[in-house]
């Protein structure tokens, strides 16, 4: 009896814990299904994204306010259409602002900056940002710079 009743609250403790655990994890990531933030939809399109994925920052200022939460090829002008969140908080964002796609680091992880526009119109939900710029490729720079050190 008492054997049975210290194994009913060790399993209960783990489970517990467990419990902690995966809530903790999802609280880190700050996309899970327990953020409180609502969003909006915005759209942007880039001839490449290098290794951009979903759930990457979207920051201003290197600020983050949102995340991307779709990328997905357009077969009418062959681009990368990427789709992200941005928090509701963050609903002064001028339509003419652009969107590029940087590094963390010389190889880290890749996100979209925001760059603020001049626009008294600020973005909406389904907007697209009409200004962007793809990922540079670390490979395509070292070619470059093979190029013109062979020009020398």
């Amino acid at each position: 009896m008492k054997r049975s009743f210290v194994e009913f609250w060790v399993g209960v403790f783990v489970v517990g814990g467990i419990c902690a655990i995966a809530l903790l994890a999802f609280q880190a990531d700050g996309t899970g299904v327990f953020s409180a933030d609502r969003n909006y939809k915005v759209y942007a399109k880039f001839n490449n994204i290098g290794g951009l994925r979903v759930k990457a920052p979207v920051t201003i200022a290197g600020v983050t306010v949102g995340r991307v939460s779709g990328i997905s090829v357009d077969m009418d002008e062959f681009s990368a259409q990427v789709e992200f969140a941005i928090s509701e908080q963050f609903d002064s964002i001028p339509i003419d602002s652009s969107a590029r796609i940087v590094t963390a680091g010389l190889l880290g992880a890749q996100y979209i900056s925001l760059e603020q526009g001049a626009e008294d119109i600020f973005l909406q939900s389904g907007d697209v940002i009409e200004f962007t710029q793809s990922s540079l490729r670390f490979e395509d720079l070292i070619g470059e710079f093979l190029v013109n050190q062979g020009a020398e």
